[in-house]
C-alpha cells in the first residue's frame, strides 16, 4: 500500500483548546478507526525500519503504545514501556521533565535495557520533545541508545524534532502541522 500523506492528515483531527486555551490538540484516534489508513501507517513505518540495525521498540505512553506494540509485533523486537509516574510494579528509573503544558514524569524498569542495547522509540506526536527527551535519558542511563526517535506528527513549531537532533537523536514522522493548521 502506498502512503498517502494528505489521506492521514485529513484523518488527524484538530481539536481546538485541548488541553488548555490555545493550544490545538491533534487527535490521532480516527486512524485508528480505519483499518486502511492504520495499515498505511503501519506499513510506512515497517519500510522504513525492517532492516534497520535496532534491537528494541520503546513506547511512550499513552497513544505511542498503539505504534510501538505494532512494530514491536511486526519487526519481532522487544518493547520497551516508557510510562507515567506509578504505573509500573518493580523497580523503575524516573526522569522529570518539562512539557508544553507543565512538569511531568516519566519511569520505565529499570532492567528493560542493557549495555549496548538500541531503542527506536514511538510516540504520536512530536511536539516541544520533553517527552521523547525524558525517554532518551532513561535509555541512556541503562547505558543503552536511542536508534531514533519516531511519530506519526511533527508540530516543528514547537522545537521538540531540532532539540532531538540536537543531542544526536534522529527523528522520522509521518507528516507535520504548523501551529495554526486548521
Amino acid at each position: 500500500m502506498i502512503f498517502d500523506e494528505f489521506a492521514i492528515k485529513t484523518l488527524i483531527r484538530p481539536v481546538p483548546d485541548f488541553p488548555s486555551e490555545g493550544v490545538i490538540f491533534r487527535d490521532i484516534t480516527p486512524i485508528f478507526q480505519s483499518p486502511k489508513a492504520l495499515r498505511m501507517v503501519a506499513d510506512s513505518f515497517i519500510q522504513r525500519y525492517v532492516e534497520a540495525d535496532f534491537t528494541h521498540i520503546g513506547a511512550l505512553d499513552a497513544r505511542g503504545f498503539l505504534l510501538g506494540s505494532i512494530m514491536a509485533y511486526e519487526l519481532n523486537k522487544p518493547l520497551v514501556l516508557f510510562r507515567k509516574r506509578g504505573k509500573l510494579p518493580g523497580d523503575v528509573l524516573v526522569e522529570h521533565y518539562r512539557t508544553e503544558y507543565g512538569e511531568a514524569c516519566l519511569e520505565t524498569h529499570a532492567d528493560g535495557l542493557c549495555e549496548g542495547d538500541s531503542v527506536l522509540i514511538f510516540d504520536d506526536l512530536i511536539a516541544t520533545g520533553g517527552t521523547l527527551l525524558a525517554a532518551t535519558q532513561l535509555v541512556r542511563r541503562m547505558r543503552a541508545t536511542v536508534y531514533e526517535a519516531a511519530a506519526i506528527i511533527d508540530l516543528p513549531e514547537l522545537g521538540g524534532s531540532r532539540r532531538l537532533q540536537d543531542i544526536g537523536i534522529p527523528t522520522f514522522t509521518l507528516t507535520a502541522f504548523a501551529l495554526d493548521d486548521r
